[in-house]
């Protein structure tokens, strides 16, 4: 194996001796913040993930900027907190440095040597940098852990083998806290950072989602996020606000303005393709949170998608709009509930 002094290669594998005086970092942790070099190097080994449940891997499906790669974060127990490691990897750009993706491929022959593939140059995705998820930690125990978004920046290698399984049913995974941490997360991010007008939108957003958990938990009714493996794909849906006694899908926006709705629309109808045969008690019924009453024509849209509105009263309570929906053919249908599927 020979080095290069401009860097490795796509596709080139290396041990550890070799990598860390080219690009900086030492040890052998999962992620290695190279101060000196400026840049943050990133190792992911599939034996190591399988132990705790979890694989990172390329998705199999590009989204309309181009592929992702999901990398776990680093914290063998309890919840993974943005800090150490994982804060480098989120704060890569802010401070200057590159992001360098390697994954475990086997030894040196006749050594305990591990031995790395260079996959490439990677930053975190603006619009999703990470999602959090439930798997276990080293004791067995449930915890979220912090899942990064990353996308190639140049040169890279993507191998089969390095890509997600398909999902091969449709899934559900209910989890009680990990949508408020992320958007803790969130929160504590844009204070780092100076407000564009998107993301004062996306700060009322999840101003206006903790509000309504925390109203709906003193309510007595069970709230959380939802996390949808969707069959034949890697990607994930991520349901923020999901009410399992009800089987109410709830999307939050950060206003009342057609944009927010049309894009809460596209995420709710998303949600009842997928999780509307899976068996519940209750039929599936889907509402857009809102910071106030949307007006009549948007009212409408929603009712003729069966998508219900809950909105930020002047009490500053939230009050559910009650309305029917007309189709086409003129039969009127509770707006809550379009074309369930049956309870089980």
């Amino acid at each position: 194996m020979t080095t290069h002094t401009s860097g490795p290669r796509p596709g080139q594998v290396l041990t550890r001796a070799e990598i860390h005086p080219i690009l900086g970092g030492a040890g052998y942790a999962g992620i290695c913040p190279a101060v000196e070099k400026r840049k943050v190097l990133i190792f992911s080994d599939s034996k190591v993930g399988e132990r705790f449940g979890y694989r990172d891997g390329w998705l199999a499906e590009d989204d309309d900027i181009g592929p992702i790669f999901t990398y776990t974060g680093a914290g063998k127990r309890g919840d993974q907190a943005l800090e150490g490691g994982n804060k480098a990897i989120l704060e890569h750009l802010d401070r200057g440095r590159t992001l360098h993706l390697f994954i475990a491929v086997g030894k040196v022959p006749g050594s305990d040597t591990r031995t790395h593939r260079y996959i490439g140059e990677f930053k975190v995705d603006e619009r999703k940098p990470f999602k959090m998820r439930e798997t276990k930690d080293e004791l067995g125990a449930d915890r979220n852990v912090i899942v990064f978004h990353l996308r190639p920046t140049g040169l890279h290698i993507r191998r089969e083998e390095d890509t997600l399984p398909r999902a091969t049913s449709t899934r559900s995974r209910f989890n009680r806290s990990a949508a408020r941490l992320t958007r803790a997360y969130r929160r504590q991010r844009r204070q780092q950072l100076q407000l564009s007008d998107v993301d004062h939108v996306a700060a009322a957003r999840d101003d206006l989602a903790d509000t309504f958990e925390e109203s709906s938990l003193a309510a007595g009714e069970t709230i959380g996020q939802l996390e949808v493996s969707m069959r034949d794909a890697t990607a994930e849906l991520m349901v923020e606000l999901y009410s399992p006694t009800s089987n109410t899908v709830y999307e939050p926006t950060g206003s009342a303005a057609s944009e927010s709705i049309a894009d809460a629309m596209t995420q709710l109808l998303l949600a009842r393709h997928h999780l509307r045969n899976i068996a519940h008690n209750q039929p599936l019924h889907l509402m857009v949170l809102t910071p106030e009453l949307p007006r009549e024509d948007l009212r409408n849209l929603l009712a003729e998608h069966g998508i219900g509105v809950v909105y930020r009263n002047e009490g500053g309570g939230f009050s559910e709009f009650e309305a029917n929906a007309t189709t086409a053919g003129g039969i009127s249908r509770a707006f809550r509930c379009l074309d369930c599927p049956v309870p089980a």
